[in-house]
């Protein structure tokens, strides 16, 4: 059995992509007040908001399946793309997986609507343990209320 993996999940959202692109890649200190169910804070630690870009650290505070953890990532941007990487670096995601790294891209249909494609690509420690669902489930309520924000 492999141990590594990948999860997709695909979502039509009504927003404009460079609209949605923009909160994670400018913004994303506001991410809390988007999603409060999921996102309870969250810090950048080697630049401040207004200069952070590719390469910065944020640690985020967040509840995912029921439970408060805490994941810290290095942030990968890619414009040309419209692709948002979060390279694990800690946290409790790290108590079940050797590698973790959730990714946010989103596809332009037309001015007012995109495909956002959510991914974690993993690698778990053991075969006990789970699938990384509670996190994708995390990426879907995520993407979801950033996409009633931008209405």
């Amino acid at each position: 059995m492999s141990l590594v993996g990948k999860l997709v999940s695909e979502l039509e959202i009504n927003a404009p992509a460079e609209k949605f692109y923009k909160i994670f890649k400018d913004q994303c200190f506001h991410v809390p007040n988007i999603t409060p169910k999921y996102i309870h804070q969250v810090e950048i630690h080697d630049a401040d908001w207004d200069s952070h870009d590719h390469g910065s650290i944020k640690t985020w505070y967040y509840t995912a399946g029921g439970k408060a953890e805490i994941f810290k990532e290095q942030v990968e941007f890619h414009d040309d793309k419209l692709l948002i990487i979060l390279v694990g670096l800690e946290g409790d995601v790290f108590n079940h997986y050797k590698s973790f790294r959730p990714s946010y891209q989103v596809v332009s249909k037309d001015p007012n609507h995109c495909l956002a494609i959510l991914t974690i690509e993993y690698e778990k420690l053991d075969d006990g343990t789970p699938y990384p669902y509670k996190y994708i489930d995390l990426m879907n309520g995520i993407t979801k209320d950033i996409e009633s924000h931008l209405k």
